[in-house]
């Protein structure tokens, strides 16, 4: 059985290419105007915070550039926000969410430039914001994001990278060209693989998310919205030199532990816990970037979402859950 979340995860090739061809020019023309900030903010919720988590990572190994993300209420009632020479980049598929939404107003109040990256073009943000880039996804109706948190996150780094004049900067935006080709090969390489490891981990009930650098956004998304919402499973994400500060006291035989690793600085952690995970019985679960592809690592997010993305569809296939519903989303204000 094929559930909406299937046609969209095949979609994303084709929503990447046209998303960068439609909007490659304006994303390089609002790069020139941030880079003349001395501040810049991330705004979004959910999967499209995790977006944020990993383009300011990725930013931080190869960029001095003072970045920070927030959450949309976290920005709205933060009373020290720099609103001089700051720029703030918001995203959000739908350009409703209520918090950022709310996060945008508050900038165009204090004076700041703002950018929206959204996906629906009838939208308040897209109404709002000074500027805009609008991903080509069409609608995306499950529930976890797909389509549009790949469009999103290259959105980010485009704009992002494209700021620098370095040599590792056009490095990323030239592996970053060929991100729609690579993910059309992964999803037809990786599904059997994790179709059987999801059949293997049907029953199991709580999930650990580990990433460093980059991978701590995935690693994000991966809890807060992948097993959370789509295969409604209790999941918690953690920087992976966080391990000795938390879960090192809970990992045990038969917990899984997923494991993001790309070879970065903070990665010499990642393995430092698989292997401790590994000596108490732990179920590890260790996607590697280098498995995958040979580009730029900073491009990890990218990659090891296409196979996570099938280990999620078909853990909630096994528990008779379709991965694109919600129970509570858009139906409890609070």
């Amino acid at each position: 059985m094929h559930y909406k979340m299937y046609e969209e995860m095949m979609e994303q090739p084709h929503s990447l290419n046209n998303t960068m061809e439609s909007e490659k020019s304006h994303m390089i023309e609002i790069s020139e105007k941030l880079k003349e900030f001395d501040k810049i903010y991330l705004v979004g919720c959910g999967s499209s915070l995790s977006t944020c988590f990993s383009a300011k990572d990725a930013m931080n190994i190869t960029s001095n550039r003072s970045i920070e993300v927030y959450t949309g209420y976290e920005f709205y009632y933060h009373k020290k926000l720099q609103n001089e020479n700051a720029g703030v980049i918001l995203t959000s598929q739908s350009g409703e969410t209520a918090d950022t939404l709310a996060a945008l107003r508050r900038a165009q109040n204090e004076g700041m430039y703002t950018v929206s990256i959204i996906n629906e073009d009838q939208s308040t943000m897209m109404q709002e914001s000074q500027d805009v880039v609008l991903t080509r996804c069409n609608r995306e109706t499950a529930i976890l994001g797909t389509k549009t948190y790949m469009t999103q996150l290259m959105c980010l780094y485009q704009i992002l990278f494209g700021m620098e004049d370095s040599p590792d900067s056009q490095e990323v935006l030239n592996d970053l060209a060929k991100i729609p080709s690579i993910t059309q090969e992964l999803l037809k390489k990786t599904e059997e693989d994790n179709k059987a490891l999801a059949k293997k981990y049907a029953n199991y009930d709580i999930f650990y998310c580990m990433g460093s650098g980059p991978n701590y956004g995935l690693a994000y998304k991966l809890a807060m919205t992948m097993f959370m919402e789509g295969a409604l499973k209790h999941a918690c994400p953690l920087y992976s030199g966080e391990f000795r500060h938390g879960l090192i006291e809970r990992v045990e035989k038969n917990i899984p532990v997923i494991f993001l690793d790309a070879g970065y600085p903070g990665d010499e952690f990642t393995r430092k816990s698989i292997e401790f995970s590994r000596k108490v019985g732990a179920e590890n679960i260790v996607y590697r970037m280098q498995d995958y592809t040979d580009i730029n690592p900073l491009l990890a997010p990218f990659i090891l979402v296409v196979p996570l993305e099938w280990f999620i569809y078909y853990l909630a296939h096994y528990n008779n859950e379709d991965p694109g519903s919600t129970r509570h989303i858009g139906k409890v204000r609070y």
